[in-house]
């Protein structure tokens, strides 16, 4: 890890509330989370609202709210205060609030002025039509646009007000150790003097960036690479501040498929609605994690055995806390898969407690109006988690457990079995459920009880009919295991209404061609 004089490791996420937390914000906070915790820091949540026109609460309440799903709780910053009125007390946790940007106007307008003072910054009058002529004439040129420097090297105009406060940018060229990229170097001619604020109540995001990591003490930023070209410039305010500048990482672009950006039906997607599609929080951190950071044991190469792959990308959350390392982050761009999102989902699924998959599925049981005991709800989860990939799939695989299976009889038949066949078979396989002991109605008895039954021939003639019968499907978990589920009395039940269901087809043939 590359030292700080701020001895304590302090990172911090700073979201813009304009919009829902969508997987890159939620992937870098999921990245500082995990450095400070393994680092024994803080983890700090700023909102950066300067942009009062579009900021709105509701955002930043999605993004709180969809943090705290992920598991990322915060040690310093706002209260989530959802569906509760606000308590100026105890609106913010830690000791160098506010925590919004909006509401550190005063902090800002201390450090402008300095700046203004120090003459270090300036205030520019050039409206829009003239810096848009000053462009044109550079990009004539070949140069790059940028400001020309006209309001530093004139004195203030008479009849027209000031637009901006520009920062007097010293030509130099800014170094500095990237925790991700190594050594990084820009040349300051590159982007003139930039834009720190509007006004002295109105400061743009570089500057109050600055301000906001010195004064709550932000030992580390790392961020998303599309951040790389701000961090010269905010290296510049800091030291022209007096400032140390904190130690920079950049996180690689998350890309589609074939490597180009990501499309805005994935890049656009509100990380709630994972939620809402049925994937559990530690799948998504899991796979999140794996977007551009590499375990030791697997460098980056794609794993095709699905035995080693879920050995080497399936993580629980303690695992990753002993794994993770900032060293091991890429510098290419970290690749998008929804087939690898499903398949990590699914292994959580798998591996999870029924117990605790029982309080994800909890919610959209009692919306569909399912009752049943808590013990049994988890039976049916353990017998189906084998099958999910998300946990909207329950209820369409599992629905068979609630209530009576609809199927056409022709589903009871094996082969070229006839309905006659079929009954004499499924009568066989109810005479010996009912010998079963109610006590001991578990998975091997049952089997063992019918073991005899698959030495008179084909076991596709009891068991195919005896998996029809319980749960109305030609896929479904083992019907042993549905049996045992399910319980001796609803087992008999299922199997004499199997025997009723052809009865009546042989009655009904009776009646038409007698």
């Amino acid at each position: 890890m590359t030292p700080h004089p701020k001895k304590t490791v302090r990172v911090r996420l700073a979201p813009s509330p304009t919009g829902p937390l969508h997987l890159g914000t939620a992937r870098t906070g999921l990245f500082n989370w995990l450095f400070a915790r393994q680092q024994g820091g803080k983890f700090i949540l700023r909102i950066e609202d300067t942009d009062q026109e579009r900021s709105e609460k509701r955002y930043e309440e999605g993004i709180m709210e969809g943090l705290l799903w992920l598991g990322l709780d915060w040690d310093e910053g706002p209260r989530f205060t959802k569906h509760e009125s606000r308590s100026m007390n105890h609106e913010y946790i830690g000791d160098y609030g506010p925590y919004r940007q909006s509401e550190r106007t005063e902090i800002y307008k201390k450090y402008l002025q300095k700046l203004l003072d120090d003459g270090r910054a300036y205030y520019c009058y050039c409206t829009k039509e003239e810096l848009e002529a000053q462009r044109q004439a550079m990009m004539a040129e070949g140069l790059p646009p940028k400001y020309s420097g006209h309001c530093r090297n004139h004195p203030e105009p008479k009849g027209k007000l000031p637009q901006v406060i520009r920062f007097l940018t010293p030509e130099t060229r800014i170094e500095f150790t990237d925790l991700v990229r190594g050594k990084v170097s820009f040349e300051s001619s590159l982007f003139g003097d930039m834009v720190v604020a509007k006004n002295l109540e109105t400061p743009l995001y570089n500057f109050a960036a600055v301000i906001d990591d010195e004064e709550m003490k932000i030992s580390h930023v790392i961020r998303g690479e599309d951040h790389l070209s701000n961090t010269p410039k905010q290296i510049l305010l800091a030291k022209a501040l007096g400032f140390e500048p904190p130690v920079f990482g950049h996180l690689p672009l998350i890309l589609a498929a074939d490597r180009s950006k990501l499309s805005k039906r994935y890049a656009d997607t509100s990380l709630l609605d994972y939620r809402e599609k049925g994937y559990l929080p530690e799948a998504v951190v899991n796979f999140m994690v794996l977007l551009g950071w590499h375990p030791k044991s697997s460098p980056s190469q794609i794993l095709s055995d699905k035995t080693r792959e879920s050995e080497q990308e399936v993580f629980s959350r303690e695992e990753l806390l002993k794994e993770f390392d900032l060293g091991r982050v890429q510098k290419a761009g970290a690749v998008f898969s929804q087939s690898k999102l499903d398949w990590l989902n699914g292994e959580h699924i798998k591996s999870m407690e029924p117990k605790k998959l029982y309080a994800y599925l909890k919610p959209q049981l009692e919306a569909s109006g399912i009752e049943a005991p808590p013990e049994f709800l988890e039976k049916v989860i353990a017998a189906e988690r084998e099958r999910l990939k998300t946990l909207n799939d329950f209820l369409t695989a599992a629905g068979f457990f609630f209530e009576l299976p609809d199927y056409e009889n022709k589903l009871l038949k094996w082969k070229d079995e006839t309905l006659p066949e079929v009954k004499m078979n499924l009568t066989k396989v109810l005479e010996v459920i009912e010998k079963v002991s109610a006590a001991n109605f578990e998975q091997e008895k049952i089997r063992d009880a019918l073991l005899p039954l698959s030495e008179l021939g084909d076991r596709g003639l009891f068991f195919w009919p005896f998996r029809v019968a319980l749960s109305g499907r030609a896929a479904s978990p083992d019907p042993l295991l549905i049996a045992e589920v399910l319980g001796k009395e609803e087992t008999i039940r299922r199997l004499n209404l199997a025997i009723e269901k052809i009865e009546g087809v042989r009655e009904n043939y009776y009646e038409q061609t007698g």
